[in-house]
């Protein structure tokens, strides 16, 4: 089959009848089978994924199908989706099944995208190299020794290597674009609240967002269409009215209209990567030659960013994570003689050592002697990052900065030093911490051929003028 670069191409080869769905399912399954070595899924629904594209077929043939007819899809493990498994990649959830459908998966499947199957994670959404999954660490096509980042690390992997054309995973600081950006493909955080949260395995509620994953900017402008918007199961979801990203791409982009922020960590960042550093600062002379206002700026909180998240997601990681006790369902230790040590020793033998070193420093911050010292501070600092941020996006329309320090890094480089493994999510908490749009699209690769992203902020709810200037800058980064 040949190789398609956006879902518009599969459309018109649907339409013409030179493709069905079921050759777009059979294709997907041959790659997940050919590159099982990845550990990208965790599990496939050959069967099920197979009839759904005989429906389809169908409904083409009628004219009756939806607006993702012949889209294959990917979820993370942290998506419900119901009768189907569900265990954030935890031992805890052992024998979990879903009774319901995430709203973003329902959506998905009423447009009549077919999902193919669930995928590897690191454990609760708490990493940045996918390694702390219960099921083993996820392997980065380009090069196997290489992590292909994380959270969603099994998502990203998976678009790129043609296990599937898009792939939903979840970002709260950074799950999605960071592996986006060691993968090479296109990663989408939105605005906080654009997306219902119903059916995502919390981690931090108050930065968790439902993130895609494409081969292009014009998929996910189209995947982020469909999902986003008012849900009534999800009260702190906007109602804001969504936009169609698709129809804004085909207009014209004037970059001379648009002024662009750069940090000044990118000229002056000794961890930064040189050849990250390079790649931007020559896209970002791109622009300027185009016609575009770019300018260097500070951001004077910016050491404090990286820690205030740390405290505020470890909090919110500690209460969400009270619920798995092995009382009403998952993994229950064996080892128990009464209900205190049937708490203890389940936590203590389901939960990864990332998942309980998480839980500890949340409830560690929560506790009475230090909650005002860490937790409220904290959150008085973010509401300063917040205000600074918004600052700066009232006047320029974007900030460019890296997503990540360095290119995929070794399997196992960070895994015994967990602050060298923490600051590799310097640049990627803002947008969180924040709660503002973030897209990682590719930027040319290292001198080892591996991918380099480009990180591009913009303000609240102003996903169309992201994409719309992603999609320029594609033309000018690949």
């Amino acid at each position: 089959m040949k190789a398609y670069a956006t879902f518009r191409e599969i459309q018109a080869d649907l339409q013409r009848g030179t493709l069905t769905c079921r050759d777009l399912v059979r294709h997907h399954l041959s790659k997940i089978k050919s590159k099982s070595h990845l550990n990208a899924f965790l599990s496939v629904y050959e069967t099920e994924a197979l009839e759904k594209a005989s429906i389809i077929d169908q409904k083409i043939r009628s004219g009756i199908a939806g607006k993702l007819a012949g889209l294959v899809v990917g979820l993370k493990d942290v998506l419900a989706h119901q009768g189907h498994p569900l265990q954030a990649s935890s031992k805890i959830l052992n024998g979990f099944t879903s009774v319901y459908n995430a709203t973003a998966v329902q959506r998905l499947l009423d447009e009549d995208a077919i999902i193919i199957g669930r995928q590897n994670c690191d454990e609760f959404a708490m990493g940045s190299s996918n390694e702390n999954s219960a099921f083993g660490p996820v392997l980065n096509d380009i090069d196997n020794s290489r992590v292909p980042g994380g959270s969603s690390g099994g998502s990203a992997v998976a678009v790129m290597a043609d296990l599937c054309q898009v792939s939903l995973g979840s970002d709260t600081g950074g799950s999605v674009r960071q592996p986006a950006a060691f993968c090479g493909v296109v990663g989408l955080k939105p605005t906080y609240s654009r997306i219902s949260r119903y059916g995502l395995v919390a981690y931090g509620s108050s930065f968790d967002c439902i993130g895609i994953f494409a081969k292009s900017v014009e998929d996910v402008a189209l995947v982020l269409e469909i999902i986003a918007g008012a849900d009534e199961f999800d009260s702190t979801v906007s109602r804001s009215s969504v936009p169609s990203y698709t129809s804004a791409l085909a207009n014209d982009f004037k970059i001379q209209d648009y002024k662009i922020a750069y940090l000044k960590e990118i000229d002056e960042a000794s961890n930064l990567q040189p050849e990250i550093r390079e790649n931007i600062l020559r896209c970002l002379d791109t622009l300027r030659s185009e016609g575009a206002s770019v300018e260097q700026i500070e951001f004077p909180l910016m050491e404090y960013i990286l820690p205030t998240y740390y405290i505020l997601a470890t909090a919110e990681a500690s209460s969400n994570l009270s619920r798995y006790d092995g009382v009403r369902y998952g993994y229950r230790s064996p080892n128990t003689t009464d209900l205190q040590s049937m708490y203890k020793k389940t936590r203590s033998e389901a939960f990864g050592k990332e998942v309980q070193r998480r839980i500890l420093l949340g409830t560690f911050v929560l506790s009475a002697s230090y909650y005002d010292a860490y937790y409220t501070k904290a959150q008085k600092v973010r509401r300063m990052i917040r205000e600074q941020t918004k600052e700066i996006l009232k006047k320029y329309d974007f900030i460019v900065m890296p997503i990540t320090p360095t290119t995929a890094f070794r399997l196992g480089e960070h895994s015994r030093n967990p602050l060298e493994m923490y600051l590799a999510d310097l640049f990627s908490v803002q947008a969180n911490v924040v709660g503002t749009p973030a897209i990682s699209i590719p930027c040319g690769k290292d001198n080892d051929g591996l991918p380099i992203g480009l990180q591009v902020i913009a303000d609240d709810f102003e996903e169309l003028k992201l994409l719309h200037f992603s999609n320029y800058l594609t033309k000018r980064t690949t």
